[in-house]
């Protein structure tokens, strides 16, 4: 089971009853009925009033990075699964040394966090945005409330976004 959770603001939000709105977006998830190989993302948006926007797909949770998100490799072995958050192509702060890859055997779960700073000199006068993704990932089948508890390993990238 994988489970995204990406928020997105800007810096309206980065003070005020805008960043209360968004510091109070979880970073986890009920999941959904089916709990065994799907993804399950929800997009949280300063743009929605940080609204949670929920999707689940039925495909591999492998995933490329992109431009402004995180991306996902994962290497299936007989001890379990080995997990690795690929970073955005584009996004600030940069992270030269990285934690290494997480392996998880049957029924543990890992939280990965990281978040970015983005510019984009072009639009809105080179405004700044700002996102942080979470990835809540289970080996083997999940109970509904499995996020809301304490994950197996949990590795922190985040960083201080100016």
């Amino acid at each position: 089971m994988t489970q995204w959770v990406s928020t997105e603001w800007t810096k309206r939000s980065r003070g005020g009853q805008g960043a209360a709105l968004r510091n109070a977006v979880p970073v986890q998830f009920r999941l959904p009925a089916r709990r065994t190989g799907l993804v399950h993302e929800i997009y949280v948006a300063e743009s929605n009033d940080f609204v949670p926007v929920e999707s689940i797909d039925i495909i591999p949770p492998d995933r490329e990075p992109g431009f402004t998100r995180s991306g996902l490799r994962l290497v299936r072995a007989d001890r379990g699964v080995r997990v690795e958050l690929l970073l955005a192509r584009h996004g600030a702060p940069g992270r030269t040394r990285r934690p290494p890859a997480v392996w998880l055997g049957p029924g543990q779960w890992l939280r990965w966090q990281v978040n970015y700073r983005m510019s984009w000199p072009l639009i809105e006068g080179g405004r700044w945005e700002y996102r942080q993704d979470t990835l809540n990932i289970a080996v083997g089948p999940a109970d509904p409330e499995l996020f809301f508890g304490e994950p197996t390993r949990h590795v922190d990238e985040r960083g201080f976004l100016r």
